[in-house]
């Protein structure tokens, strides 16, 4: 789950984290009294959305008096603001955050993520702060600088100068810039993070260390000991198929081809969408109805699936093992009978019950095309679609 700037600096204030003085406005006149209470020009006007390249984007600009706070919180509000990570149709901006400005003396990047390959938790930190990180990756690597951190051991002293020798931190800093990692990595720890990135965090010209910005990710799996953070989450801020699918339980990601997949199992569902890939067509969604999934489950995500205008042929893969292969097509047959599927449906199934879930689809009436395997199900969608 991700949240916006302003929340994620809400909870960095609660583990003593330095940030800008400020708040979040959803109108001019609340804009301009967040800044009248910060009492000193410039200050920030930030665009608030689940996205990064908000300033590229025009969605960050300096005001140098109440005049300027209200013609840029007008000029941002409502705007459709277009980034590398919003994609072309952009995001609506609905809120800003109005900050305090900082005497910069240098940016810095830092993050913190965990890293699947060593099972450590791996802290990212750059020289490089402000900039797209990904381009200084690929063009001058040497200034990236990793530190890994043993989760059973937490962070310890030797790994905070590692970052701070790596950053050529001034030694009048170095203290503060441990204690403020220190306090990141018990953060990310303690809410079960998924990311947390600061980019830039800044050095004052009077020597202290604040984060500009924050951007945090949470594990949806681990939410459910976090309602704190949960209150956090931004309905609008989602595609509205993927927050109607999660009243269900179900794992939709909506996608840009018009093959729509319903699939029991995360990694037989990427299978399926290489699978259409290979045979010429593109997967409209991805949809894991889980291993546990009932006919009522089934229903619903038939709904969301044909309310994609782009869906112009659905593909069903299902292994039978907890979902039984009957329960599966008593879902298909009701879900039909009540959503009135009008677009090409291709069958594979393997499992529990399979020949009495068959059974129930060839005498259901409905037009479907049953698949042998795999290859035949993504091959036989393709053709109809295509032709």
């Amino acid at each position: 789950m991700k949240i916006h700037e302003f929340q994620a600096k809400q909870i960095f204030r609660k583990y003593k984290i330095p940030v800008p003085d400020g708040d979040v406005a959803f109108d001019q006149q609340k804009a301009q009294q967040i800044a009248q209470g910060i009492g000193k020009f410039p200050v920030v006007v930030k665009a608030q959305i689940h996205a990064g390249g908000r300033g590229k984007g025009g969605g960050v600009t300096l005001a140098n008096s109440s005049k300027e706070v209200s013609q840029h919180a007008s000029s941002i509000l409502g705007m459709n603001l277009v980034t590398h990570q919003t994609g072309p149709e952009g995001k609506q901006v609905k809120k800003i955050l109005i900050e305090s400005g900082v005497n910069i003396e240098k940016e810095l990047y830092l993050s913190i993520i965990p890293d699947r390959e060593t099972a450590n938790i791996l802290v990212i930190a750059s020289e490089a702060g402000g900039m797209d990180i990904e381009e200084v990756a690929a063009q001058t690597p040497e200034k990236i600088i990793k530190v890994f951190i043993n989760p059973l051991n937490g962070i310890l002293s030797h790994h905070c100068r590692q970052v701070a020798f790596g950053l050529n931190l001034p030694a009048s800093v170095i203290k503060e810039f441990s204690q403020i990692l220190t306090r990141l990595y018990q953060l990310f720890i303690e809410n079960d993070c998924s990311l947390l990135e600061i980019n830039p965090l800044v050095i004052t010209k009077e020597d202290r260390v604040i984060a500009l910005d924050a951007k945090m990710d949470f594990d949806d799996n681990a939410l459910f000991r976090h309602k704190d953070i949960l209150e956090f989450r931004d309905l609008e801020e989602e595609d509205p198929l993927d927050v109607e699918a999660s009243k269900y339980n179900l794992n939709y990601i909506n996608l840009d081809g018009n093959i729509g997949n319903m699939v029991n199992g995360a990694g037989l569902a990427m299978a399926v969408m290489d699978t259409i890939n290979l045979a010429g067509a593109e997967p409209a969604n991805f949809l894991d109805v889980g291993g546990g999934a009932t006919a009522e489950m089934v229903e619903n995500g038939f709904k969301i699936i044909l309310s994609d205008n782009k869906v112009k042929g659905i593909l069903i893969n299902i292994f039978g093992g907890i979902l039984r292969c009957d329960i599966l097509a008593k879902g298909v047959v009701e879900a039909a009978r009540k959503t009135k599927i009008n677009v090409p449906l291709v069958v594979r199934m393997e499992g529990t019950n399979v020949e009495e879930g068959r059974k129930i689809l060839a005498e259901s009436g409905l037009k479907l095309f049953t698949a042998v395997d795999m290859k035949d199900a993504g091959e036989k969608v393709a053709k109809i679609v295509v032709s």
